[in-house]
């Protein structure tokens, strides 16, 4: 396995994702290529790698050799030592991240924020996944209270 093309061809993808995320009208259709086209095939593309690494298919080996294994940090180690479970690891951050970004503009977007707010905040999803989403929570709080009081009413 060409695992260098595979994380190149990854990032491209997330990175044509995210911005058409950011920068395009966010109509129905391009909400849906990044659920489906973006998240969707990260998701597929994570799920066989894992099964190949884990059943050792690829990389040589799978969870009992070598100590790797989800249960142990040295485990976690073993297979992140791998350009395989690098790769895996990778696509893994940059689906979750994405779905992130995802959530994120159309919460955004249904509560009214400005584009303008809206583009560092995935910048920084997209960059730093949780820290992102820390501050897109925290940005909007008060205005999901407010939105949830109007209903209330």
């Amino acid at each position: 396995m060409n695992w260098d093309a595979l994380f190149t061809l990854a990032n491209l993808w997330a990175l044509v994702m995210w911005g058409m995320l950011i920068a395009l009208p966010r109509g129905k259709l391009l909400l849906a290529a990044v659920m489906y086209a973006g998240v969707g095939l990260l998701c597929l593309a994570y799920a066989v790698v894992l099964v190949l690494l884990v059943t050792g298919t690829l990389d040589g080996g799978g969870p009992g050799e070598g100590g790797a294994s989800f249960t142990t940090i040295e485990g976690v180690r073993a297979i992140f030592g791998t350009d395989g479970g690098v790769t895996a690891g990778w696509i893994h951050y940059l689906a979750l991240d994405l779905f992130a970004g995802l959530w994120i503009a159309r919460d955004a977007d249904a509560k009214r924020f400005s584009r303008l707010l809206q583009a560092p905040v995935l910048l920084l999803t997209f960059v730093a996944g949780p820290f992102g989403l820390l501050v897109w929570l925290l940005i909007r709080e008060r205005r999901a209270r407010q939105v949830g009081r109007g209903r209330a009413r």
